[in-house]
C-alpha cells in the first residue's frame, strides 16, 4: 500500500485520541504516505503530528455543493490505495466509495457500513474500553486484513521540541518559572457536562491551601473568555496566586502553552486530550453516562498520569455534575500528583 487516507473528521478531543493509530499505522506502514482528513479547526494539530505526511481539510456538512465537489476532486486525484474511517458516517462512506477507492475500512455501524469494502465489529455504544483502544483496533484490522505486521507505539505520543518549551516558558511564563504551574481550563465544547465556576473556585481554593506555591493558570480560547474571567476574579477577591492565559494565537501555540503545565485540569474537552497525548498530568472530570464515562474517554497519559472524577452513577445522577465533591477531589488530586513527583522533591 502506497497511499492511505484516514478520516477523523470530528472534534479536537476526538482528533487527538486518534493520535495512537496514526503512529501505529506509519510505525507499521514505513513506506506508505498517510494522509489524514479533518476540519479546519484540528489542521493545526494534524500539521503537527510526526505520523501525519499530507492534510487534506474537509469543508464539512455544512460545506455548498462547490466545495463538496472540489473535495471528491481532490480526493480522487490522490489515488489513494486505503482508506480508514476512525469516524464513520453516511457522508465520509460515500466520499471513499465516489472516489473510487477500492480497500476502504470503518467500524461494523449504521447503514453506512455497508458502502465499505472491510467492516469491522466494535460495539463502540457499549463504552466497554477508551476510545482510542477502539480507534487501534479499528487499524489493526485494517492491517491485520492486509497481511502486514503490526508494530505498536508507546505514549507520549506528543512532544514539544525542547527549545520551543523553553521559550514558552520564558515568554508567558517567566514570572512562575520556580513554581508549578497548574493550569485548569473551564471551557467545554459542550459534548459532556462540566463543573460550574464555583466549583472550579472551589477546587482551586482548596488546593492552593495544599499547595500554596503552586500558581494556577487559567486558559480559555474563543468563547471561553467570559467564564475565564469571571473565574480569575473570584481568585482575585481570594488573593490565590493565578493568571490567565487566552489562547488566541492558535492551536500550535497553545500546544505548547500546555506542554509547560505541571498539572492539567478540565473537563472532557479538547485542551484535556491535548495534555494528555503530551503526557502531563491530568485531570478530569466526566459524566458517568456511558457514552461520556472517564473509561470511554480517557486521555492518552502514559499509567498513572491521569485522575479522574464523575458524580454517581444513576439515571438521576449521572450527568449532574454539581454532585461531585471538589473539596475531597482537591484532596485526592494532591495526594495523587505528590506521588508523581522526584522523591527529592517530596522531601524538600
Amino acid at each position: 500500500m502506497q497511499k492511505l487516507l484516514v478520516v477523523r473528521n470530528d472534534k479536537i478531543g476526538d482528533f487527538m485520541l486518534a493520535w495512537p493509530s496514526f503512529a501505529l499505522l506509519k510505525q507499521s506502514l514505513v513506506d506508505t504516505e498517510i494522509t489524514a482528513l479533518v476540519p479546519s479547526y484540528t489542521a493545526p494539530l494534524a500539521q503537527l503530528c510526526p505520523w501525519i505526511d499530507k492534510v487534506i481539510v474537509d469543508c464539512g456538512a455544512e460545506g455548498d455543493s462547490a466545495a463538496q465537489s472540489q473535495l471528491l476532486t481532490q480526493v480522487k486525484q490522490q489515488q489513494f490505495d486505503g482508506y480508514l474511517c476512525l469516524f464513520s458516517n453516511m457522508r465520509n462512506a460515500w466520499l471513499g466509495a465516489r472516489a473510487g477507492i477500492k480497500q476502504r475500512c470503518a467500524p461494523a455501524t449504521k447503514l453506512a457500513q455497508f458502502l465499505f469494502t472491510q467492516r469491522v465489529k466494535q460495539r463502540r455504544s457499549q463504552s466497554r474500553k477508551p476510545e482510542f483502544e477502539y480507534n487501534m483496533d479499528l487499524a489493526r484490522a485494517f492491517l491485520i486484513h492486509h497481511k502486514v505486521s503490526v508494530s505498536e507505539p508507546t505514549p507520549p505520543y506528543f512532544s514539544v521540541k525542547p527549545e520551543q518549551l523553553a521559550g514558552r516558558k520564558r515568554s508567558d511564563f517567566a514570572e512562575q518559572q520556580d513554581q508549578p504551574l497548574f493550569m485548569v481550563h473551564i471551557g467545554s465544547g459542550g459534548s459532556a457536562n462540566n463543573l460550574s465556576v464555583e466549583q472550579y473556585f472551589s477546587l482551586i481554593d482548596c488546593l492552593a491551601k495544599l499547595k500554596p506555591e503552586a500558581c494556577f493558570v487559567i486558559t480559555a480560547g474563543p468563547g471561553e473568555l467570559v467564564a475565564a474571567q469571571e473565574l480569575t476574579e473570584q481568585l482575585a477577591e481570594a488573593e490565590i496566586d493565578h493568571r490567565l492565559y487566552f489562547s488566541e494565537q492558535g492551536l500550535a501555540v497553545f500546544c505548547q502553552v500546555i506542554a509547560c503545565a505541571d498539572l492539567f485540569i478540565a473537563g472532557s474537552t479538547g485542551p484535556l486530550h491535548i495534555a494528555g497525548a503530551l503526557d502531563v498530568p491530568t485531570v478530569g472530570f466526566f459524566p458517568s453516562r456511558r457514552s461520556a464515562t472517564p473509561l470511554r474517554w480517557q486521555p492518552l497519559n502514559s499509567q498513572g498520569r491521569h485522575i479522574a472524577f464523575s458524580p454517581p452513577a444513576g439515571e438521576m445522577t449521572q450527568e449532574d455534575m454539581s454532585l461531585i465533591n471538589v473539596s475531597d477531589s482537591a484532596v485526592k488530586i494532591n495526594l495523587w500528583w505528590q506521588k508523581l513527583q522526584p522523591a527529592a522533591e517530596v522531601e524538600q
